[in-house]
Formats: C-alpha cells, sequence, structure tokens
C-alpha cells in the first residue's frame, strides 16, 4: 500500500493568456514542476481558475480523450468539427480527439474548471474520427446519504459510455464529520484533489490515518484490495476523485518515446 498526500508546491503551476488564467497541476508535463506527471493512462489534470475574462486560440490536439468539468462560471468552446457550446457548473465535456482536431476555450470571470487528459492505445485511437460529446449536470446520477453526496462522471449509471480509457470518476460532497467509504480493487490506483473546505483525513483499512488540507492531492495505490475512507474535518468537503489501473496492457506514450 503507498499513500501520498502532495500539496501545491508540488504540483505543477502554468499561466494562460496573459496571467488571465492560472492552472494549478496535480498532474503536469514533464518539466512543469509536478512530482507526479502520470498515474496510468491519466496524465494531465489541471485546476484552471479565470481572474479575468479570457482564453485560448485553436491549437490542435491528436488521440487522446480529454475531459472538460465545469466548476464555476461558464467556458465557451468552439472546434473544428463544428461544434460550439457553453460549459457550465457541473457539466462535462468530452472530446475524443482521434486522427486530430483543434478547439478554442474562451472563459468568463471567475470561471473555474477542471481538464483531465487520458490515455487510450494511440495506435489505434489515432486512427478514429474525432468526436466533440456534452452532458449537462442533471444527466449524471447523484447519491445522497448520511451527510455524503456522491455524484458519479464515469462508473455505474453515468450517461457516459463511449469512453475508451479505463477509469472512474466522482464528485464528492461531504458535510463536517461525515465519510465516504471507497473500495479500491488490486492494482489501480485513487488519486484525488481537495477543492473545497478545510481538508480531511483518509483511513486505509490496516494503517493509520493520514490528514490532507484544500489544495491537496492525494494518491492511494495498492495491490489487494482495500477500503478507503475520506472524512470531512471543520468545513464542508468537497473531493474530486479518479480511479485508474496503475497499469494497462497496451503502450503508452512515454514509453515509446
Amino acid at each position: 500500500m503507498n499513500i501520498q498526500i502532495l500539496g501545491p508546491e508540488f504540483q505543477a503551476k502554468e499561466e494562460f493568456d496573459g496571467g488571465k488564467i492560472k492552472a494549478q497541476k496535480p498532474i503536469g508535463f514533464p518539466g512543469q514542476g509536478a512530482k507526479t506527471v502520470r498515474l496510468g493512462p491519466l496524465f494531465y489534470w489541471g485546476w484552471g481558475h479565470a481572474e479575468a475574462e479570457g482564453g485560448l486560440g485553436f491549437h490542435p490536439h491528436q488521440g487522446f480523450e480529454i475531459m472538460t468539468y465545469g466548476i464555476a462560471g461558464r467556458n465557451y468552446h468552439r472546434d473544428t468539427i463544428g461544434t460550439e457550446s457553453i460549459l457550465g457548473p457541473g457539466d462535462l465535456q468530452l472530446m475524443q480527439t482521434g486522427s486530430g482536431i483543434q478547439h478554442a476555450e474562451r472563459v468568463e470571470a471567475g470561471s473555474e474548471a477542471f481538464q483531465i487528459w487520458l490515455e487510450p492505445y494511440l495506435n489505434e485511437a489515432v486512427r478514429r474520427v474525432p468526436t466533440y460529446t456534452f452532458f449537462k449536470h442533471e444527466q449524471f446520477p447523484q447519491v445522497s446519504q448520511e451527510g455524503v453526496n456522491v455524484k458519479t462522471i464515469l462508473g455505474e449509471g453515468s450517461p457516459i459510455l463511449q469512453l475508451v480509457t479505463d477509469a472512474r470518476m466522482f464528485d464528492v460532497e461531504l458535510q463536517p464529520g461525515a465519510s465516504y467509504a471507497h473500495r479500491l480493487l488490486p492494482n489501480r490506483t485513487l488519486a484525488g484533489l481537495a477543492f473545497r473546505g478545510t481538508g480531511g483525513s483518509l483511513l486505509v483499512s490496516g494503517q493509520d490515518s493520514v490528514s490532507f488540507k484544500n489544495k491537496d492531492f492525494a494518491i492511494v495505490q495498492s495491490e489487494q484490495e482495500s477500503d478507503i475512507n475520506i472524512r470531512a474535518e471543520g468545513e464542508k468537503l468537497r473531493i474530486f476523485l479518479i480511479e485508474v489501473p496503475k497499469e494497462v496492457e497496451y503502450p503508452l506514450y512515454n514509453k515509446r518515446r
């Protein structure tokens, strides 16, 4: 069992459009300052904040599956396959970039979102026609009980059925003192970013509790099935969780370079 808690100082940082948009990256590109640059097929996770209206012009992507998840404000999207959309809080857009797509992004002041990149088998992915799919907040299943609200982004009941990469994702909100239980199967990784509240604690069966704070990035990896409990300490906690395999059966891009 391996548990890491990485504060913002161990995560990458980047600015866009002259500093109008700032990003904290739990998982960033090599050379950007992140201690972690890949977890299995998950190789990019940016938490963007717009201090003023700004954006990025058209830029290309190929092969990867790219998700943008709205937290606050609005994000405007255009692409070269004819899509125009507005992403609001709780909405998600999925680009399966296939043989190649270009898109442009514009955000209003105060906008906040996650962008997450996953890697399917690229030798097959680059032969696919690029697609864009939009999902409204209301389409995702939510379960609330005992002070815990779990919104399933990827997993059982999710409307996202076309994703190729093996991944599960959850947006979890916990009232003070409440706990969320997650069962992690062997040889999988659970990664979490605490983005609201003062922090909490993480308890893995058979180990001592580990504390984390707001903006911390938690990584749990296990070779055997484990029960993980996340508890809100102090304020209401909101944490975004991503589960992926530690290893995949196909070669990853960084192993082929």
